[in-house]
């Protein structure tokens, strides 16, 4: 009999790679969209990803919202298992840090109590890096799945790292204590690059257009890790497939860290003439430190500056058999595949 899987928040990045693994690994696939309207651009992702006919009739739809109880019980009925993708992830930090904490952490409560009182087997979600490798002082240990991010060292962290944090630790605590029979799992990935299917750009694709486009006249001084979003989707699949991932958390990284300066001259090296543009120079710290009271985006960055937090995958590669692509081809499959113009 084949297994229906829900994944949550089919339209975005992560989601639409996810499904489109799902279908192509021989599931049914039912996704959640805000709108009706979304469905046409999940499939359009799908016909960009090699899918020809988009899911057919195996891939289905349920509207529902992180934000409200409406409609998840229609969307885990009859799924076996469930990939909870679905997380606000803003390209600017907001002004109030409950616009992310609150949706992140009820709506993955909102998921997991559904899939319980459905008789779901498991439930993955995707958490973060955010959640494991922030609030520390700085260390040059690999961070692993043992660790987590810490919220009440005095160590700033951005309201998007809180509310991943947060969120995780709610959905083991309802697992441990409510959960009775539902199995989780989480992923946690570093920065998702790779083929954009979509025009919902991450802000780690973002990123990645601006040092292309050369609308960067300086590079901050940050490192950041990389992984490929074909190969979270296919970590998902494995935690969600695998006995041994249930209980368990999965950092998701390819290789060493890279900094924005080495990522810059990966892609004007692969452009050729046409990455002439691209700045490789450096901003000094303290001219981002006297930017960051005239914009949130930069004071939200602020944490990372000169900061270098490295993660292991080696738990993901050890038990599930993981093995990821290079940083430089999640990098320059990003380039390729975004429009120009």
């Amino acid at each position: 009999m084949t297994q229906r899987v829900l994944v949550t928040g089919g339209s975005g990045f992560v989601g639409a790679t996810c499904v489109l693994q799902a279908l192509q690994a021989g599931y049914e696939v039912r996704t959640t969209i805000r709108t009706p309207a979304r469905a046409a651009d999940v499939r359009s992702q799908l016909v960009a990803g090699g899918l020809e006919d988009a899911g057919g009739d195996r891939l289905t739809f349920a509207v529902a919202d992180l934000t409200a109880d409406a409609g998840w019980a229609e969307a885990v009925a009859g799924c076996d298992v469930v990939l909870h993708v679905a997380s606000p992830f803003p390209a600017t930090q907001p002004k109030d840090e409950n616009e992310l904490i609150v949706p992140a952490r009820d709506g993955a409560l909102r998921v997991l109590r559904a899939a319980r009182d459905a008789g779901v087997q498991r439930v993955v979600l995707t958490s973060s890096f955010a959640a494991i490798g922030y609030g520390h002082p700085p260390t040059d240990r690999p961070f692993t799945e043992d660790d987590w991010t810490d919220l009440d060292s005095g160590v700033p962290v951005s309201a998007y790292v809180k509310s991943k944090t947060l969120a995780e630790r709610a959905a083991w605590d309802f697992v441990q204590r409510e959960g009775v029979a539902l199995e989780l799992a989480t992923v946690n990935p570093v920065g998702i690059l790779g083929p954009v299917l979509g025009h919902d750009y991450s802000s780690s694709v973002q990123l990645i257009k601006a040092v292309r486009d050369g609308r960067l006249p300086r590079l901050p001084n940050v490192s950041f890790g990389i992984v490929d979003v074909r190969d979270v989707a296919a970590l998902h699949l494995l935690a969600m497939t695998r006995q041994e991932a249930a209980g368990q958390r999965f950092l998701a990284i390819s290789g060493d860290v890279m900094s924005a300066q080495e990522v810059a001259l990966l892609i004007r090296g692969h452009l050729g003439e046409g990455g002439a543009r691209i700045t490789t120079k450096t901003m000094p710290d303290w001219a981002l430190k006297a930017l960051a009271p005239f914009s949130r985006t930069v004071r939200g960055s602020l944490p990372d500056v000169g900061v270098v937090r490295r993660a292991s995958a080696a738990k993901a590669e050890r038990v599930l058999g993981w093995s990821p692509r290079s940083r430089e081809e999640a990098i320059l499959a990003t380039v390729d595949s975004l429009p120009t113009g």
